[in-house]
């Protein structure tokens, strides 16, 4: 199969009342153990790549598409490819040469103004290239330099003008998750959810997703979200399964293979899990289990 485009995803799980789970990949393992699970769940799903996974390649973007793409076309599963948490120009108008169908552009830490003026010339440029456009109002924390404090938290109101004036095709919200958490303890505002979907009227998207547990995942969904992101997760698996395969190793022994092998395993493993909350999870309602 060939990419889907992220629009038709997102607009699919929309119309369905259900989320669309999207991955942060940084290695080929990490593509590989995303692309497994989505098969095994046949759960459509987008592939993303950040501004700083690109860095650790060298700045390069092309070859890490490019084996996105391979992966993407050798499924049965639609499966869109998603650049993430993008600042840079540049990359930005590397995106739709490079296959991807959407993108996260972040004025999240620029002023207000500042913020609607950059992301407006950012829908401009993906629109007229075909990209759907995400981006962030209030500021998720996690990251060097945020406070993550209630203030910070998006406002319905500001969501609305935002959205009208940028014509932004989906919202990153503020909601009491944040990005890099390694145990999953985040408590959510879903009341602020339900006010944030009313008011923006585009699909709202869950960043630092791998911080929120099972049960507040679903209540997220059923209160409006529709689009979850998920990075830290899949590492957390990564690193504690080659950890543990390494001090087993005898100091001799220095095929990478075993022990990268492990490590794609324990993604697939999580990314399962995750996809099978998110299987059950339905906007307006609350499945327990």
């Amino acid at each position: 199969m060939t990419l889907v485009p992220s629009a038709r995803l997102l607009g699919a799980a929309r119309a369905g009342g259900r989320a669309l789970p999207a991955f942060n990949v940084i290695t080929l393992e990490h593509a590989e153990a995303v692309v497994e699970a989505a098969e095994a769940a046949g759960a459509p799903l987008l592939l993303q790549v950040s501004q700083n996974a690109v860095a650790h390649h060298g700045g390069r973007l092309a070859p890490l598409a490019a084996a996105l793409t391979a992966l993407a076309r050798d499924t049965p599963v639609p499966l869109g490819l998603h650049l993430d948490h993008v600042t840079d120009r540049e990359l930005l108008r590397e995106a739709p040469g490079a296959g991807f169908g959407s993108v996260m552009y972040d004025g999240s830490r620029l002023p207000y103004a500042a913020n609607v003026a950059a992301t407006a010339d950012a829908v401009a440029f993906g629109h007229a290239h075909g990209l759907l456009v995400e981006s962030e109002l209030g500021r998720v924390g996690g990251k060097p330099g945020d406070a993550h404090l209630p203030g910070v938290r998006t406002d319905p109101g500001e969501a609305a003008s935002f959205v009208r004036a940028t014509r932004v095709d989906a919202l990153a919200v503020a909601v009491g998750s944040s990005h890099a958490m390694t145990e999953r303890s985040a408590v959510l505002d879903h009341p602020l959810i339900g006010r944030l979907r009313a008011a923006a009227g585009v699909p709202l998207v869950l960043h630092g997703s791998s911080g929120v547990p099972d049960e507040e995942l679903r209540r997220a969904v059923a209160a409006g979200m529709t689009k979850i992101n998920f990075g830290t997760a899949l590492n957390t698996a990564l690193t504690a399964a080659v950890r543990a395969r390494l001090a087993a190793t005898p100091p001799g022994r220095v095929d990478p293979r075993p022990w990268l092998a492990e490590g794609r395993a324990a993604m697939r493993a999580a990314v399962e899990h995750l996809l099978g909350v998110l299987a059950t999870a339905r906007h307006g309602t609350v499945t327990r289990g």
